[in-house]
């Protein structure tokens, strides 16, 4: 069965009916809906090139991962250095590992397979390794407090979490 229905016009061709009227196959006129087809999707396509794509920036919340990563060798650094300290800063340290570990899979970043070492002055005594403790929780607290305000509804929860222990953290180390 071929499909078929007349054109009005002239053609290059001898005239295959005498009221000069000619007939297109059903294949033919697929081929040209195909082609519009096609050419009418080409311009919405040109703007996603898969070879020129432009790089994704990093994630604004993945150096918070290496704060807590930071965070966390700093507490088992003054724990080695003031074993009278270490029950009460081991699960503080565990705590920015966790954290670390959490926003490391949310951001889709790697942790490092080296844990960053810092260094407590030796000749510092508990009193000054703890001040200086509570100053750096109050500056990775404020960091996280300002990130869970500026963060999308579906990181805000774990951001808050995140500050809440740090939080917690500067009252453990009263």
């Amino acid at each position: 069965m071929v499909l078929t229905w007349t054109v009005m016009g002239k053609t290059t061709q001898p005239d295959p009916l005498p009221d000069r009227t000619m007939r297109h196959s059903r294949r033919k006129v697929l081929r040209v809906g195909a082609l519009l087809t096609l050419g009418s999707a080409v311009p919405s396509l040109t703007g996603c090139d898969p070879f020129n794509q432009e790089p994704t920036p990093p994630d604004p919340l993945a150096p918070m991962v290496d704060e807590a990563l930071a965070l966390a060798a700093t507490y088992r650094d003054a724990a080695t250095t003031h074993p009278t300290l270490a029950g009460r800063l081991a699960p503080i340290a565990e705590a920015h590992a966790a954290h670390a570990a959490e926003l490391a899979r949310i951001t889709k970043v790697a942790l490092p397979s080296a844990t960053p070492t810092t260094s407590t002055p030796a000749d510092a005594d508990a009193d000054a390794t703890l001040t200086g403790l509570r100053e750096r929780e109050q500056t990775a607290g404020d960091s996280a407090a300002r990130a869970c305000l500026a963060a999308p509804a579906g990181r805000a929860a774990l951001l808050a979490s995140i500050a809440a222990a740090r939080a917690s953290h500067l009252e453990a180390l009263q």
